[in-house]
């Protein structure tokens, strides 16, 4: 049992004088033991954990054929993610064309760029292609998909593997080792 004990001792003080013996008062903290677990207990039954989430990611049926158009390299934006949360893309050509490769951040800048280069394509027809460099994080990649989703892009693919005219064109125009 826990218990404070707060007694007065008796015993001569300074004068000569005697003193009374005080009684010991006692005070039991059990029931103030058992008032916090329950307190604790409670309030961890209480609480919502924090559900993870999830991103939906929709991919092509395998067991049906596909019947495809051929996309014009002037309708896809190329998106490279690259070291130090910097995303590199071209847009409208293909690497074997030598285009202007544009570096931009995470976040508004690279939903800038994504409805920017948008709008410059007609209908339907815009597509982003995603492709992660060695550098790329698997945080990078998320926040790519994160903005497909923000900015309502219908037509995307994430491809794992770069070609070898897109790693000479990233290590010629923007210094990056692959």
């Amino acid at each position: 049992m826990a218990e404070i004990d707060t007694g007065g001792g008796g015993g001569k003080k300074g004068g000569g004088h005697v003193r009374s013996k005080k009684a010991s008062t006692r005070v039991d903290m059990t029931p103030m033991v058992d008032l916090g677990f329950l307190l604790i207990t409670f309030f961890i039954l209480a609480t919502t954990l924090s559900k993870p989430s999830s991103m939906t990611l929709n991919v092509p049926d395998k067991t049906k054929e596909l019947e495809t158009e051929p996309i014009k390299a002037s309708n896809v934006m190329t998106i490279f993610l690259g070291k130090n949360d910097k995303i590199h893309y071209i847009f409208g050509k293909a690497a074997t064309e030598d285009p202007e490769v544009v570096t931009v951040g995470y976040g508004y800048e690279l939903r800038k760029a994504i409805q920017d280069n948008a709008r410059k394509v007609p209908g339907d027809k815009f597509v982003v292609v995603i492709k992660p460099t060695k550098e790329a994080t698997y945080r990078n990649t998320v926040d790519a998909l994160d903005e497909m989703a923000i900015t309502k892009t219908k037509r995307y693919a994430l491809v794992d593997e770069l070609m070898p005219d897109e790693k000479k064109l990233l290590k010629d125009k923007v210094n990056l080792e692959l």
